[in-house]
């Protein structure tokens, strides 16, 4: 007897969210079913590969990474070369200079490199911060305030900062609001709500619910974006049905199968493939789960998301 496949679309959907302006932009989320369940429905939009750039420039990456930019020795420069990224849909520019922890850069100096990778792409654009709470209070609103009209995303509004950075982003600037938890439903749902609360429009918010490297601790994350897919979609709850981003980079060329030279562990092979598998797999493990778009760094990564997603939509 045939097996007779029955569709399964849900009356709800996942909120789309367009990043970019005029010709150059980029739009997240929109389908009504679970990740690449295209035997079901077709997807609206498929999922996105952005490629992060640095304030810091190329210290401290790979030599895959440092070789494909070989040459470019300014911020405008490193940016051209990243948005001609075979794969690449939007560019991320994180801000990691800030931390007081590390570099501790000024917010005017920061503000000088968002302005230079600005003014070079017209590419649709997301900024993420330094992580430190205080400092990205005090930082993303005014770089929500220099790229007024370029519809960017502002990476990350955290419960201990949002008014600051959602009133900014959200309401003055009219920029979209990245709202960042810590791999908990509740946690994710509770930020959303006091994001609207303050006027921001559901529409203009993207959730990161934070991530993990394949192998440490994963598990939370996929069952994290589950719950999340689930009462979006099969309880359409309003809450929850924001776009995810994913940053996977930060999290991937951080283990120790990213860091550990060939020197130390030869057995292991090459660094440079071990980092682009860890970031691959991680990628493709948070698309499958439920994010809409993934953050990633090496070329090779990006271009293999990008061919992985293409066929699977």
């Amino acid at each position: 007897m045939p097996f007779n496949q029955k569709p399964h679309k849900f009356n709800a959907k996942i909120n789309t969210v367009t990043i970019g302006s005029g010709d150059k932009t980029v739009t997240l989320g929109g389908d009504c079913t679970f990740p690449f369940y295209t035997f079901d429905a077709p997807s609206e939009n498929s999922p996105k590969v952005g490629v992060e750039i640095s304030d810091m420039g190329m210290e401290g990456m790979s030599a895959g990474i440092s070789a494909y930019y070989e040459g470019a020795t300014t911020m405008a420069e490193i940016a051209k070369k990243a948005v001609e990224m075979e794969g690449a849909d939007f560019l991320v520019l994180s801000l990691e200079g800030g931390d007081p922890n590390g570099a501790d850069k000024s917010v005017d100096e920061l503000i000088s490199v968002v302005k230079e990778v600005a003014d070079a792409v017209d590419f649709p654009l997301v900024v993420e911060g330094c992580k430190n709470v205080e400092k990205d209070a005090e930082l993303l609103p005014k770089v929500a305030d220099v790229l007024q009209g370029r519809n960017v995303l502002i990476l990350s509004e955290k419960e201990e900062n949002y008014k600051a950075i959602g009133a900014a982003a959200g309401l003055a600037y009219n920029q979209i609001v990245g709202a960042e938890s810590a791999v908990d439903i509740n946690l994710a749902k509770q930020l959303n709500v006091i994001t609207t609360q303050l006027g921001v429009k559901p529409e203009k918010i993207v959730m990161n619910i934070g991530s993990a490297a394949a192998g440490y601790g994963y598990e939370y994350v996929v069952s994290t974006m589950d719950r999340i897919k689930g009462a979006a979609l099969s309880q359409n709850d309003a809450m929850l049905q924001m776009p995810i981003i994913t940053p996977v980079s930060s999290e991937t060329y951080g283990v120790k199968e990213a860091t550990a030279s060939e020197a130390d562990m030869p057995e292991w092979g090459s660094q440079d493939d071990r980092a682009v598998g860890m970031e691959v797999i991680t990628a493709a493990a948070d698309l499958a789960a439920g994010s809409d778009a993934v953050i990633l760094r090496h070329p090779q990564s990006v271009k293999t998301i990008a061919k992985m997603i293409k066929e699977l939509v």
